[in-house]
């Protein structure tokens, strides 16, 4: 912010005509007489006294000071979820290998603090899953990485499906990296939820849904890469039905051991599938709540 030019008051002075004026030469030799008279002449102008003016009080000084507002200040960013710590966030997903910088930027961006009740924001940017009500979770910062980094490919997403849309905090992440981006939530208030995180980030390519996600969206289909955020014994069929081919599906599988899965479709009835590594999400559900 620009500091406000400051004026200030500028000091009185007294203006005194300081012209010499020409003094008279008189004899050597002068009377009382004219002594006197020389020195009523020329004595300095009389100029009347100056009014008294009341000062105030140190008591009503004080008190008008008291009055004044006190100077705006910029709000304190907390430092737990300041940039800087959203920045070591990023640099320890580094370490664990996620290596695609349009991800690793997508996680820089988005405020994750902001997608979770306010007692737990101080932990926001810890590499955990974290609450966020009815039974269901924020996804560790490192595993939203791995996933989009690993359905992403390297490639160009124009059309990306999620299912399970939480707390709005993965569909924002996926909204840096695709052209658009469909997310679909079963739980109703979650579905608000994720709307009123949304909203004062205005991201203009994210559409929001409420239904089962197990039916997938056919009338958005097909999309480039779909992602689940809950684990399931098998992925549905629906949902491999509308993955475009050569389009990416990345999900959980397995219910107390689960591992991350990532399903290829190389045709119009054919589909690779290749074990990744070993996750924990909450179980894939079908219906609305």
């Amino acid at each position: 912010m620009n500091e406000k030019n400051r004026t200030f008051p500028l000091p009185l002075s007294s203006v005194v005509d300081q012209g010499a004026r020409k003094a008279t030469v008189f004899k050597p030799v002068a009377t009382p007489q004219t002594a006197t008279q020389n020195a009523a002449r020329h004595a300095p102008p009389q100029y009347p006294a100056p009014r008294a003016v009341a000062t105030p009080s140190k008591s009503h000084s004080y008190a008008m000071e008291r009055a004044q507002p006190a100077p705006a200040q910029a709000p304190r960013q907390n430092p737990l979820v300041s940039d800087a710590v959203r920045r070591a966030m990023v640099q320890r997903i580094a370490r664990q290998g996620v290596k695609d910088p349009l991800v690793l930027g997508a996680m820089e961006t988005v405020p994750r603090h902001m997608f979770m009740d306010e007692g737990l924001a101080p932990q926001a940017y810890v590499d955990a899953s974290l609450p966020i009500g009815h039974h269901q979770t924020i996804s560790q910062p490192y595993i939203v990485a791995r996933m989009i980094e690993v359905m992403r490919n390297g490639g160009q997403l124009q059309r990306v499906l999620e299912i399970g849309t939480g707390c709005g905090y993965q569909a924002a992440v996926l909204s840096c990296v695709a052209q658009e981006v469909y997310s679909i939530e079963r739980i109703k208030p979650l579905h608000e939820l994720a709307k009123a995180n949304l909203r004062p980030l205005r991201v203009p390519n994210l559409r929001l849904h409420y239904g089962d996600g197990m039916l997938g969206l056919p009338q958005a289909a097909p999309f480039d890469g779909i992602i689940l955020a809950a684990a399931g014994m098998e992925v549905p069929q629906a949902l491999l039905e509308q993955l475009a081919v050569g389009g990416r599906l990345v999900a959980p599988v397995g219910v107390r051991t689960q591992h991350l899965e990532l399903i290829t479709r190389i045709g119009k009835t054919e589909w690779t599938s290749e074990t990744l590594e070993d996750c924990h999400f909450v179980p894939l559900r079908p219906g609305v709540v």
